[in-house]
């Protein structure tokens, strides 16, 4: 495991916390290999860039999705993973993160992972109407460890997924996920670092190429036709290049994504050909806004969006997604955007009152996921909303 970081189990947990201070992965003196940073939304008081001019205007659809709330909590209460059709994911707000997978019909608890001493849980929680995949990792100490266990949500029992000789080992602590498919970085013999598409029901894996150490993949996300990742070659070097892929998931070479400055791609999602990415060098100061692009077809004409959250990016049913922080009269707020194909700007879907932090949306069963966080005056709670993305 190449990160020597702490992954945030829960983000809206740490904005929770005081919303002061950088995310555990933010750069520190010198950035982390991968420059990934937390999901975590920035702390209130900065000033977000401008949209370059000729940037698209977001617009809001006439047929504006209705969200769906549910499981309001207390701050420090237990936070939305996910929510598959039969089962609701959360995680505590405890240091190693307990989650706990419910039946949402019968309420009964099905799983609940807690991990030992020195393991922190991570997100995502790969799940399907059988199965539900947990990620935990030791980043601390001589002997940093990933590990990954498989539930049978109908008996509860589980498998370290170390033990099934066909599933490449996980490497890296990011995983992508688009309901019961999922990628991963695994190290293979050759020491290379290889990206791995897998199956969670039948467990069926295969490599989708592979990078020299000390190179490395990282940032997969998942759609439902593709997975879009980075490959990070000469890091800790002047030479070091962050450059976005994107392969089919039914098989076939992956392609590069074009950049609109070389070798600073960040992470980003391709849907039916269409893809949305991030830029924004390893080095830059505020690594929680990146600027973001768009191109409807491979060899297309790329479209400036202004700028993102960083690592917000997600395909979801038919659209793709992302976080826009805004900052109006010295008040902070999010919104969340999306596109596809065919509809000339971004839309505006759902929009933060003030003093509202939000996680990275996630997607399951084609139903966008978000907890906001309200940390304003009054009660302080989180929620989570649903929409559909069909």
């Amino acid at each position: 495991m190449r990160r020597r970081i702490l992954i945030p189990v829960t983000a809206v947990a740490v904005l929770a916390a005081g919303c002061s201070g950088s995310p555990e992965s933010a750069p520190s003196g010198s950035p982390s290999p991968s420059g990934t940073p937390s999901s975590t939304p920035p702390r209130p008081g900065g000033t977000p860039s401008q949209p370059p001019s000729g940037t698209p205007t977001p617009g809001t659809s006439t047929g504006k999705p209705v969200w769906t709330k549910f499981l309001r909590q207390p701050v420090d209460g237990q936070h939305v993973v996910t929510q598959q059709r039969k089962y609701l994911v959360t995680r505590g707000s405890d240091e190693a993160g307990i989650t706990t997978v419910t039946d949402r019909a019968s309420k009964k608890v099905v799983v609940r992972h807690a991990p030992p001493a020195g393991f922190v849980a991570q997100s995502p929680v790969v799940i399907d109407d059988r199965w539900a995949l947990i990620e935990e990792i030791r980043s601390d100490g001589p002997n940093p460890q990933i590990r990954a266990f498989r539930y049978d949500l109908g008996t509860g029992a589980r498998t370290d997924l170390a033990t099934q000789r066909a599933l490449p080992r996980i490497s890296e602590p990011e995983i992508g996920a688009y309901d019961g498919t999922f990628a991963y970085s695994s190290t293979d013999a050759k020491k290379r670092s290889c990206l791995v598409i897998a199956s969670l029901d039948t467990l069926a894996a295969r490599t989708v190429t592979c990078v020299p150490d000390p190179g490395y993949i990282a940032d997969p996300v998942v759609s439902a036709d593709s997975v879009t990742y980075s490959t990070i070659t000469a890091p800790q070097s002047s030479q070091r290049c962050k450059r976005l892929f994107t392969a089919p998931l039914a098989g076939g070479a992956a392609q590069p994504v074009a950049a609109s400055k070389n070798c600073i791609q960040w992470s980003g999602a391709t849907l039916r050909g269409a893809t949305v990415w991030s830029e924004i060098g390893a080095d830059d100061p505020d690594q929680y806004q990146s600027r973001a692009y768009l191109r409807e077809a491979p060899g297309g004409a790329a479209r400036a969006l202004g700028s993102i959250v960083t690592d917000t990016i997600v395909a979801c049913g038919s659209w793709i997604h992302w976080e826009v922080r805004l900052m109006t009269g010295g008040v902070e707020s999010y919104q969340i955007q999306r596109w596809r194909p065919g509809v000339a700007k971004p839309e505006v879907i759902y929009s933060t009152p003030p003093d509202t932090a939000i996680t990275a949306p996630t997607c399951q069963d084609d139903m966008l996921i978000v907890e906001a966080a309200h940390l304003g005056g009054g009660s302080k709670y989180t929620e989570a909303l649903a929409v559909g993305a069909s």
